[in-house]
């Protein structure tokens, strides 16, 4: 039998929270077509006038506030969950970023010298995007070039995320709360739509994320009203005491609503007053649960009348957060070789 590795992928982090540092991570992230889906020169322009001026200052400020004195949250978490399946799975694991450091040529280019005959790429992001999981698939592809490989699919609704998730969350609940709101990073609405294979499903219907498509295997949308649906019943939530809401806004196009800083605002005059919040696009914590929710989101709340604010933590590099992975990740190999094998 050949040897595999796995190849777990992230979206990424600055170096160090500085401003020169953040601007090329910035300058990175969003020069990617699959982030900014324009043409390139239309792009550059956006990129290098409007948005490098000014945001690497405030997002520099931003990092300072949850960076440790090890580095990076994100780095940190994911670096550790790489080790610690190493062991699970008894298989050599590496870590690539997609944007900065460790890259992803570095971690293919680990693996090999591991002796790896074949790698299977696992986007640490639950539910499926261009601009995380096609970005990320499509520069692996091009480091790999004819080396043998798969790819795990999205695991947005498989049980042992939903568990280890669900958990996580249980773990940290406070005994008293009024509601739950699920924060996911936010998305425009073309990218939507233009990751639907029909055409014409996405979007189309207040009610399509619902109605049996296949288009539901890449839309971001629908995978998060899953994830959703499948974590309010493991937590035991009635319908009315969850909302879906969706954060990270960049540009004046038309996202993904209802918007996460708005509904904060809006709960507490609807009666709610105690709030937990968790974030189950991410399965580490990073700038935008640590710093977007759990500084901006909190105050935002307070200010609008709210009196408590909880922020679940990612499953980050918890056991049963390592465990959940480690089963998506054999019943993935299993189920790929029995195809292979018949």
């Amino acid at each position: 039998m050949h040897n595999i590795g796995f190849l777990l992928i992230n979206i990424g982090t600055p170096r160090s929270p500085t401003t020169r540092d953040v601007r090329r991570y910035l300058n990175d992230f969003l020069m990617d077509p699959f982030v900014i889906a324009t043409p390139w020169w239309v792009r550059r322009l956006l990129v290098s006038l409007f948005i490098l001026p000014f945001r690497p200052q405030r997002s520099a400020r931003a990092y300072a506030k949850i960076w440790t004195d090890a580095g990076s949250p994100l780095l940190l978490h994911s670096q550790t969950l790489a080790t610690s399946l190493a062991a699970s799975i008894n298989a050599p694991v590496a870590l690539g970023m997609r944007y900065g450091s460790p890259s992803i040529e570095t971690a293919i280019e680990q693996l090999l010298s591991d002796d790896v005959e074949e790698v299977i790429v696992v986007p640490l992001y639950p539910q499926f995007a261009d601009s995380t999981v096609t970005t990320s698939i499509i520069e692996t592809q091009r480091v790999l070039k004819e080396t043998p490989h798969r790819i795990v699919p999205p695991f947005y609704n498989q049980t042992s995320f939903i568990d280890a998730y669900a958990q996580t969350i249980s773990r940290s609940l406070p005994e008293i709360y009024d509601h739950v709101l699920f924060s996911y990073h936010g998305l425009p609405e073309q990218h939507v739509k233009n990751a639907d294979p029909t055409g014409r499903h996405c979007l189309a219907q207040a009610d399509c994320c619902t109605r049996t498509s296949q288009a539901h295997a890449t839309c971001y949308r629908h995978q998060v009203h899953t994830t959703s649906v499948a974590l309010a019943h493991r937590l035991k939530l009635k319908q009315d005491s969850y909302t879906i809401a969706y954060q990270s806004r960049i540009s004046r196009l038309s996202w993904l609503t209802p918007d996460t800083k708005q509904v904060l605002q809006d709960l507490p005059q609807q009666g709610v007053k105690d709030l937990v919040v968790a974030c189950p696009s991410f399965v580490a914590d990073n700038l935008e649960t640590l710093e977007e929710i759990g500084i901006q989101g909190r105050d935002t709340f307070l200010r609008a009348g709210g009196e408590s604010f909880h922020l679940m933590p990612c499953p980050n590099t918890s056991e049963i957060w390592v465990s959940g992975l480690t089963d998506i990740l054999q019943r993935y190999t299993a189920s790929a070789s029995a195809r292979t094998s018949s």
